[in-house]
Parts: C-alpha cells; structure tokens; sequence
C-alpha cells in the first residue's frame, strides 16, 4: 500500500468534492468540516464523476450530478436508486495539513 499526498487541506473547499487522478485511478474527494473522505470518481450507475456532484454534509453522502443516485462517502454503499452497486472508499489521512490517500 502507498500513500499519496493530493493537496493541502486548505485546497479543499468546504462541502464540495474535487477531482484527483493518481495514476490510472480517478477519486473524489470530500470535505465536511475537518473530515475528508476519498471515493472512487465514478458512479456505479452511469460512468459519470461524482466529483461533479452535491456534498451533502448532514448525511455524508456525495450525490451524482446525472441522474442523482446518492452514495455514503464512509462505506461507499449506494443510498437511492438508480444506483445498486457501491463505490469504493479509500482511506484518507491529514498529516500537518497535507491530505494523503493510502491506494491498495
């Protein structure tokens, strides 16, 4: 497993997601107040990016902007239709204000 640093902490807006490519693998990633979460950047419904989509802080959850499927940014389980399938999660770390994914 290696960890890989994607940007600093403060490069995260608050209650969005951001788009990152490390290597072939395409990941979302979230910010909720101090917490960031890290899920793979396609939804399992329709090859769209979740990255593009609604943070919804009270729920954590990532909705896709194409048909609105919601999915859970801590286990990557699907929330609504039209989704089935889930997502993966990676696990992400802040280290001295830098926010590292750790990539199997």
């Amino acid at each position: 497993m290696t960890s890989t640093v994607l940007c600093m902490l403060d490069e995260l807006e608050e209650g969005t997601a951001r788009r990152f490519d490390v290597g072939k693998i395409r990941l979302a990633v979230a910010r909720i107040g101090d917490e960031v979460f890290c899920v793979a950047d396609r939804c399992s419904h329709e090859d769209f990016s979740l990255a593009e989509g609604e943070v919804l802080a009270e729920t954590k959850e990532i909705e896709c902007a194409r048909h609105g499927a919601l999915f859970d940014l801590t286990t990557g389980a699907p929330c609504s239709l039209p989704a089935t399938k889930p997502i993966a999660t990676y696990e992400v770390q802040v280290t001295d204000g830098r926010v590292e994914v750790t990539l199997q």
